[in-house]
């Protein structure tokens, strides 16, 4: 978020994190990392349990019995994720946490946005945000790829991650004039797809494609939804931050994400052959600084 305060500001939004650590623990956090906007002190964690995201799994294994892996099978997955994934004895610690999220607010106090994730070492990147509000912009370090019938460009909405970072990967796709490509739900026809490969201790999210518009083709009468503009594929993807994962990922230096882009292109007198499209992404890969934030 730090490294992003100047972007943040030109596009006229503010930035300030909340949290249930103490003011001197947020203070001493805020000078050690150079912290330059309001982290503010919910200390006996009101305002989250206000909001309605306190995350309970600590409360209710302190509430069983010695060992409360032994309570029933979903707390016993639930306190080996939230708490001895961290520490078998931090279930103290944590108690008062938020599941982790941000809100997005207007400048009269509503919530235009929001984004949560279910557990708090997996954290959208502020860039990954952006881009999911429509306001982020290509790095410089973008890929272009051009065929008869499309334009594609593709990006990462980070340049670097790091284990717990959910970001995202962007599929820019600009058709040829007169020329659309299958959405989906069309039947009959080949609809663009994107498929990320695979990979240990990387998480492939839901894909996001955008609104599509309905296409008319006379001779058949039928009606297909189809992209004729410019429009943008998302893909989200997380970094996991087990224990096994982040002993694995601290041997490497980048991360390497190859996918697959199928689609159809049309116009209104042929349909042109399916293309298979490889893609590929390089993003650097970080060490996971949030686990050594001091606590009260």
């Amino acid at each position: 978020m730090q490294g992003k305060t100047r972007e943040l500001a030109a596009r006229g939004l503010g930035l300030a994190a909340i949290s249930y650590d103490s003011p001197e623990t947020l203070a001493a956090f805020s000078r050690r990392y150079d912290i330059t906007f309001p982290l503010l002190s919910d200390f006996n964690s009101d305002t989250i349990k206000t909001y309605g995201i306190l995350n309970t799994i600590a409360y209710e294994a302190l509430a069983g019995p010695r060992d409360p892996a032994l309570r029933d099978a979903a707390l016993k997955d639930d306190f080996k994720k939230y708490v001895s994934s961290v520490s078998p004895n931090s279930a103290n610690l944590i108690k008062g946490t938020p599941f982790p999220g941000t809100f997005v607010v207007d400048r009269r106090g509503r919530v235009t946005a929001r984004f949560f994730e279910d557990f708090y070492r997996e954290r959208d990147t502020a860039s990954a945000i952006l881009l999911s509000l429509g306001t982020g912009t290509p790095p410089v370090v973008a890929a272009q790829v051009s065929t008869p019938h499309v334009e594609i460009t593709t990006y990462s909405s980070d340049s670097a991650v790091a284990p717990g970072n959910r970001f995202a990967l962007a599929v820019a796709v600009t058709p040829a004039r007169g020329e659309h490509v299958y959405a989906q739900g069309a039947s009959g026809y080949k609809v663009v797809t994107l498929t990320i490969d695979p990979q240990p201790y990387v998480r492939v999210l839901p894909v996001r494609y955008p609104a599509s518009e309905i296409y008319y083709f006379k001779p058949l009468k039928e009606r297909v939804p189809v992209y004729q503009r410019p429009f943008t594929i998302i893909q989200d993807m997380l970094v996991e931050v087990s224990v096994e994962a982040e002993s694995s990922l601290a041997k490497q230096k980048e991360l390497r994400i190859s996918g697959t882009l199928e689609y159809q292109s049309c116009n209104d007198r042929e349909c042109f052959n399916p293309v298979s499209m490889p893609l590929s992404w390089i993003l650097k890969l970080e060490p996971n600084i949030t686990e050594r934030i001091p606590r009260r």
